[in-house]
């Protein structure tokens, strides 16, 4: 297998490579918004919740394609800071922490429109399982593994359909355990091993995270 049919034949194929694993106390953290359609298929099969990294870059004034940081979910902020990046553009942590409050309010935002008001799901001492389509740079994954990582889980796993390989291998050391399907050697793009890559609309994640609601009792939505 070089390619899958879809993120939901994706996230099949990623469910079955993790249901053996034997978790304790599961729960899937997907990046939406291509990572929640893959994300159910794993919550589905370990009848674990799953909530969503909200991440957003912080660019350097001027060049907001330049990430000096990137701030992860709202309710309880994680910023991830480049030091190199934010050194050279002359940039304290004050500095970052104020142009994080652009981001924290879309991240608010998003939260609002995906999840309706719920509250984030406890991670503190449980397995918690991070979830895309895929990775090539890693720079997004990276800033939420650190996030997560922050919030106390006793195990942190990096679950993908498809990696860089070189990618991959960096980002082994902000977790415990890596699962990828495929490490196609060069990575032309993640889309390049789906048939269909389509964008994940709101409206699905909308519709995705309502049934990742209903899989899992109410006593999940306690705050850490």
């Amino acid at each position: 297998m070089d390619r899958f049919l879809n993120r939901t034949e994706a996230g099949k194929a990623l469910a079955k490579a993790l249901a053996d694993k034997g978790y304790s106390d599961p729960v899937v953290q997907a990046l939406p918004r291509g990572g929640v359609p893959v994300g159910i298929e794993v919550a589905r099969r370990l009848n674990a919740p799953m909530d969503i990294v909200m991440v957003r870059k912080i660019g350097v004034p001027g060049q907001p394609e330049l990430a000096a940081a990137a701030v992860v979910n709202g309710d309880d902020p994680q910023i991830v800071v480049n030091d190199t990046i934010a050194a050279q553009a002359g940039l304290s942590r004050d500095d970052i922490d104020g142009l994080a409050q652009a981001q924290l309010k879309e991240i608010a935002r998003r939260r609002a429109v995906y999840l309706k008001g719920r509250a984030s799901i406890p991670i503190k001492g449980r397995t918690v399982i991070v979830v895309d389509d895929g990775i090539a740079t890693g720079a997004t994954m990276r800033a939420s593994l650190k996030a997560l990582r922050q919030r106390g889980p006793a195990k942190l796993v990096l679950a993908v359909p498809v990696a860089a390989p070189d990618t991959l291998a960096a980002l082994r050391g902000d977790v415990d355990e890596v699962v990828c399907l495929l490490q196609p050697r060069p990575l032309f793009g993640v889309g390049a091993h789906y048939d269909d890559f389509g964008q994940t609309s709101d409206d699905e994640v909308i519709r995705l995270m309502d049934e990742a609601d209903s899989l899992v009792g109410k006593t999940d939505t306690a705050p850490d």
